[in-house]
């Protein structure tokens, strides 16, 4: 397929005014580590929250979600809506919690809220653990879907998709900084929005689909449209609901949906003005992610089983694509080529944007790490901020070229999407309790580390070879948590707690909710605007108010007004409580 003129034109402009961005920023972003990192810490929250939308909203999220409704249809979609429990989580109990801090970034929260060499140990490894090999399998993921949209839509081969994209992200991210990414992202999130919704539209008016009515009842489709899996198989829906709702949102940590917050979240958390934007930043981020975006990229794929039922047909209509891309997640770029021109042109600069907002974001954050908690932590603590600003430039560019060549490796998203959950499993539980309770101590976070990281290893590599039947992705997943939970709990209580003045300076400074930290310090009183009732119920309110808007679409989309209505009303009336809840928990 090739682009027009307009459409090369259309792509081009967003370049230029991307580039312009960084450019623009260079300047502010070099001046020092708290500006290039934290902006620093002047943003606002509308700003902070749809940068947050804009990196979630990444090259490879339509993609995903389509492997998913192809694969098992709409209720798959489970495995990730269900993170919006973390999510909200984070928005009522964690996100002041970080914006107290004043940390620079939450691999440095170890060393407040532990003490000793192995708070010290934690930190550094944690910030390459993460900042490099976890962040590198998550910008691989993103550069394999843009290598997927780039064979389809422009004939390009994956080598030089690596290459290019490659190569203007880096620049743009390491001139720019932080400064540029979130304001950059502010164009990229509405770019990403107009692109998905054209994308839609048009899938939607090919003749073989025929509007909504007509994917809606087309028998290709069939058992592919329910929003919840069907109770009367019970193992797809414990995979489907059950475990994602009962366990994989509090027990692993997954980029953008850490349990507690963490990562590029608590990078935008930390670099709000202060502790209210710094929810309102999260709170708009949960909505705009759950609620606003998903239906676009589902209703693509849905009218892509219809044109593309199987894989075969993907390769029949382009047969040039390298064999070893060729996976379910295809058929996004596929449909894209429905786009007229000027619109598809539209839609590939949509997706480039989609692409450098995530891409960057990971730059910046794994570059942070690299520089605050290793570089500047154990290796080099007194020069000048402009040689950290520069070795973070460094950092940035060695991160792209370990991921493009760690994308070269990859097959599909959703492959990458369960390596990092396995990865995950059964630290999450940590993330969320050691804010709220005083026995958790750094010696918790290494050996949940490491336990999942080789149960990880093992049901990726070693379970099968020894001739063993492979377990499925959420049995994996289950025994994963089980073995880390236990295994960390296990360590907390043989080793030593955390000292006590470490202990009350932290919590002096943060003054976490509930009774978990009175057998440890001296508590004061509690602050008017931390009252855990109230918390708990904004968690609750928020979770109806995006699940009920969700659901409210879909019924819109199928037709179903009785029940899109029913829906609205459940909106209206949890949003309403909401609204008159939040001032009890700091939103004044």
């Amino acid at each position: 397929m090739q682009l027009t003129s307009l459409d090369w034109a259309v792509v081009a402009l967003y370049g230029i005014i991307a580039l312009t961005v960084g450019v623009a920023f260079a300047k502010r972003a070099g001046g020092s580590t708290q500006e290039f990192f934290l902006s620093g810490r002047k943003l606002p929250w509308w700003l902070l929250g749809t940068s947050m939308v804009a990196t979630t909203f990444s090259t490879d999220t339509p993609n995903l979600v389509t492997d998913l409704v192809r694969t098992g249809g709409v209720s798959q979609n489970w495995v990730w809506w269900a993170f919006l429990i973390t999510g909200m989580a984070t928005v009522f109990f964690y996100a002041k919690l970080w914006r107290r801090s004043g940390v620079f970034t939450d691999v440095g929260f170890y060393e407040l809220r532990y003490s000793g060499k192995p708070a010290a140990f934690l930190r550094g490894f944690r910030a390459l653990y993460l900042g490099v090999f976890f962040n590198a399998v998550i910008m691989a993921s993103v550069t394999l879907a843009a290598i997927k949209i780039a064979g389809v839509l422009l004939g390009v081969d994956k080598y030089t998709t690596v290459l290019i994209a490659g190569t203007v992200t880096v620049i743009y991210s390491a001139t720019s900084g932080l400064w540029g990414v979130v304001v950059t992202d502010l164009l990229l999130f509405a770019l990403s929005m107009v692109g998905a919704i054209a994308a839609a539209y048009f899938a939607l008016q090919q003749p073989g689909v025929g509007g909504l009515a007509g994917m809606v009842s087309h028998p290709a489709l069939a058992g592919k449209l329910s929003l919840l899996p069907d109770f009367s198989d019970w193992t797809a829906l414990a995979t489907v609901l059950i475990i994602p709702l009962a366990v994989q949102w509090w027990s692993t940590w997954y980029p953008g949906a850490e349990p507690g917050g963490g990562g590029y979240v608590a990078q935008r958390m930390l670099a709000a003005r202060n502790e209210k934007d710094s929810m309102r930043a999260t709170l708009w981020f949960n909505i705009a992610h759950y609620a606003l975006r998903p239906w676009p990229w589902i209703i693509v794929a849905l009218c892509s089983i219809i044109v593309y039922p199987t894989l075969d047909s993907i390769v029949a209509r382009f047969p040039d694509l390298d064999p070893s891309i060729v996976r379910h997640d295809l058929a996004y770029p596929a449909m894209l080529i429905f786009l007229p021109s000027g619109l598809l042109g539209l839609a590939v600069a949509s997706l480039a944007a989609a692409y450098m907002s995530t891409v960057s974001t990971h730059l910046n954050w794994g570059a942070s790490y690299i520089v605050d908690d290793f570089y500047r932590r154990f290796v080099s603590a007194d020069r000048s901020e402009r040689h950290y600003v520069a070795v973070g430039r460094i950092a940035t560019v060695g991160l792209i070229i370990v991921a493009s060549v760690l994308s070269l490796w990859l097959e599909n998203a959703l492959q990458a999407f369960q390596i990092l959950l396995q990865i995950g499993a059964g630290t999450g539980l940590i993330f969320l309790l050691r804010w709220f309770w005083w026995r958790i101590n750094a010696w918790s976070e290494i050996s949940a580390m490491i336990i999942s990281l080789l149960v990880a290893v093992y049901f990726q590599f070693v379970h099968e070879a020894l001739g063993f039947t492979a377990l499925h992705p959420s049995a994996a997943l289950i025994i994963g948590v089980a073995i880390t939970t236990v295994g960390w709990i296990t360590v907390t209580m043989l080793t030593p707690p955390v000292d006590s003045n470490t202990l009350q300076q932290f919590y002096d400074n943060i003054r976490p909710l509930g009774p978990g930290w009175r057998a440890a310090v001296e508590t004061g009183p509690a602050d008017e605007s931390d009252s855990l009732s109230a918390a708990l119920l904004c968690w609750f309110l928020g979770c109806v108010v995006v699940y009920a808007a969700l659901f409210g679409t879909g019924y819109f989309v199928y037709g179903q007004r009785l029940f899109g209505f029913l829906s609205t009303a459940i909106v209206a009336v949890a949003a309403i409580g909401l609204f008159k809840t939040l001032p009890r928990v700091g939103f004044r």
